[in-house]
């Protein structure tokens, strides 16, 4: 049986390569990892990163970003393997795995815009094939830089050692560069330096797309600058067009040239952000350290970026990078908000409708249409869709009765493309088939409220300490540090298909009890979710703090998963906590987000009391004859 090495593609720093967060997908992130330890048996995403080794827990073929020095693993719910394998193609020296293993005014991004849109760019400059490697606009190529301090989500209150590991940029124009978010994932400290140069110069994080795995970065120095020009974003290639690789791989410091062509255009699992979009595949060699660096077109535009490879005893020379519509879309939302929001979903889960028996009993006439099989809560199609409908149309485009819609010429692509080409906030139109009766009706598009992240905001987890007991929310990061075996099948499948009720729910967890004469008994105790305090039901962390500093009861009790108890005395629960956090260096009994007020956003507690996200969505609503969320 083939599977997929996990190879990370920064290039490591250290002699030891930590695995951070767990893809069940065959693509590697193209950042460019240590020359140690680069296969792994499970998916992570890579940079060339500085990492102390650590534990994995998969060992399923996986994609991974090609640039950084280790091999971050991420978990890709509701996919099958055969999705499922990528590397990241950034290159770095460092440790460790990077993070959960993610403009004002552009003046000259090598793009037109029209009232404040990217377009791509029609011009065409013509670049003699055999000379590129005289081209001007390789020199708007630069490596860069970076030193990674990642949250240690075992134990929440501190970091983990700093790593440092090297991608690939391109400049864009109006001071601004772009890369993969992988790249620069947890940063603390990020540099470039430009072809033929010697000097490092500083950048900035302007905006961070982890689900498209774009960032956008700044340098100030007008040193920088000098003589630089942008590149422009080509139009969306065809099958077999050349395309040209270039970045700073390992094999050497200069800038590397690799070509191929395009050999596959359509939606693809991007192993970083946990998320499908358009993607195109090559056959140039992507390698660690490639991860952000820009693939060209015979006339020298910019294509796409570099941003993953698939590796498989079963397959060889694929490669993948993120088109310029992608990437028009993260400049136009950063423009738009002046932040980024991400990408929107539908928010429901379909099915094909192949079957001539299945149609007929739905009363659909034509050989059209997918089924709503469940509606997210959390979404705006959960008041207008129900389950049973038959979508049939977006926005006014047919949709097929496997899922797809046309696509340029003569092909098809996944209906999701279309969702992808939304902003949040956006309205669509769906036609649909309710009860064999057609009618049309609009839904606003927002991002997808995960009930377990795959990536914490802000960069460090919540935690809570009552007397020794650590809580905190539940995290894709925190499931592959603890590994899958010591969470708990139960909670696992929680983590990977139940829905959000509501918007700030979470799954919080007692993640370990920091032993102390105040909790014996409890002590082994561990990875179990919390689901009451006194009575009453736990939305989320920030309530959790705010139910335990409001209580004036003799007990504090918690109720687990399968009717566990710990119940401990509140008086002497309150004494003994000072004495436990001196004991174990820690600096404060909670994190800096559940000292702000607590607000409720639910109002009405009566809303959670159903379990509506206790039963998980099986494998089969997933897989086979289901397609993913929309």
């Amino acid at each position: 049986m083939a599977i997929a090495v996990a190879n990370c593609c920064f290039s490591v720093l250290s002699s030891t390569v930590k695995f951070g967060y767990s893809v069940s997908c065959h693509r590697h992130l193209a950042t460019s990892t240590s020359h140690a330890s680069l296969n792994a048996l499970s998916p992570k995403a890579t940079n060339n990163k500085k990492r102390a080794p650590k534990k994995s827990s998969s060992t399923s073929p996986r994609k991974f970003n090609a640039g950084k020095d280790s091999v971050s693993q991420k978990k890709l719910p509701g996919r099958s393997e055969d999705e499922k394998s990528s590397l990241y193609a950034d290159v770095t020296s460092g440790r460790g795995d990077i993070g959960r293993l993610h403009s004002t005014g552009f003046k000259s991004f090598g793009t037109q815009r029209k009232d404040k849109e990217f377009q791509l760019d029609s011009r065409e400059q013509k670049v003699e094939p055999g000379i590129l490697q005289d081209a001007t606009f390789l020199n708007a190529v630069v490596k860069v830089y970076c030193t990674h301090t990642a949250p240690d989500y075992s134990l929440p209150w501190q970091k983990q050692r700093q790593f440092a590991s090297t991608g690939s940029a391109f400049m864009i124009g109006d001071g601004k560069l772009l890369t993969n978010a992988h790249c620069v994932e947890h940063d603390t400290q990020v540099k470039v330096k430009r072809r033929g140069d010697d000097t490092k110069y500083v950048a900035k994080v302007l905006a961070r797309g982890v689900d498209c795995d774009i960032a956008l970065l700044s340098v100030e120095s007008e040193e920088f600058w000098k003589g630089a020009k942008p590149l422009c974003l080509g139009h969306l290639p065809r099958l077999q067009d050349a395309v040209t690789v270039v970045g700073y791989p390992l094999g050497g410091d200069t800038i590397s040239v690799t070509k191929g062509v395009v050999s596959r255009i359509e939606v693809t699992s991007y192993a970083h952000g946990s998320s499908d979009l358009l993607g195109i595949q090559i056959d140039a060699a992507i390698n660690p350290g490639n991860s952000g660096g820009p693939a060209f077109n015979e006339q020298g535009e910019c294509i796409g970026v570099a941003f993953q490879v698939y590796r498989s005893e079963e397959a060889e020379n694929i490669g993948y990078v993120i088109p310029t519509t992608v990437v028009s879309h993260f400049l136009n939302d950063y423009e738009r908000n002046g932040k980024y929001t991400g990408f929107p979903c539908l928010g429901v889960l379909l099915q094909k409708l192949e079957n001539p028996a299945l149609r007929a009993c739905l009363q659909v006439q034509s050989n059209e249409g997918v089924l709503v099989r469940r509606v997210e809560p959390t979404s705006d199609a959960n008041n207008v869709l129900k389950q049973g409908d038959v979508i049939v149309s977006f926005d006014d485009v047919h949709v097929g009765s496997e899922g797809t819609v046309p696509f340029r010429s003569n092909e098809r692509i996944a209906f999701r493309y279309l969702i992808s080409q939304k902003f949040a906030g956006d309205v669509a139109e769906l036609g649909i088939i309710r009860a064999g009766k057609f009618m049309k009706i609009q839904v606003v598009l927002n991002p997808r409220v995960h009930l377990v992240p795959y990536h914490i905001d802000g960069g460090q987890p919540s935690y809570l300490i009552i007397a020794g007991l650590v809580f905190t929310p539940l995290s894709e990061p925190l499931i592959e540090e603890e590994c899958e075996d010591s969470i708990g099948l139960k909670l696992l499948a929680k983590a990977r298909y139940s829905l959000a009720r509501f918007k700030g729910e979470q799954i919080v967890i007692l993640s370990q009890v920091l032993a102390n004469e105040v909790n014996i008994g409890y002590e082994d105790m561990g990875n179990q979710q919390v689901l009451k305090f006194n009575g009453t039901r736990i939305k989320n962390i920030c309530h959790l703090a705010h139910l335990v500093a409001c209580c004036k009861d003799k007990y504090l009790v918690f109720e687990f998963e399968d009717n566990y108890l710990a119940v401990l005395e509140r008086e002497a629960a309150l004494a003994a906590s000072s004495r436990i956090l001196k004991d174990y260096g820690i600096p404060s009994e909670r994190s800096d987000d559940l000292l702000e007020p607590y607000v409720d956003s639910l109002g009405d507690n009566q809303a959670i009391e159903q379990d509506l996200g206790d039963s998980p969505v099986s494998n089969l609503e997933i897989g086979f004859d289901g397609l993913p969320w929309a």
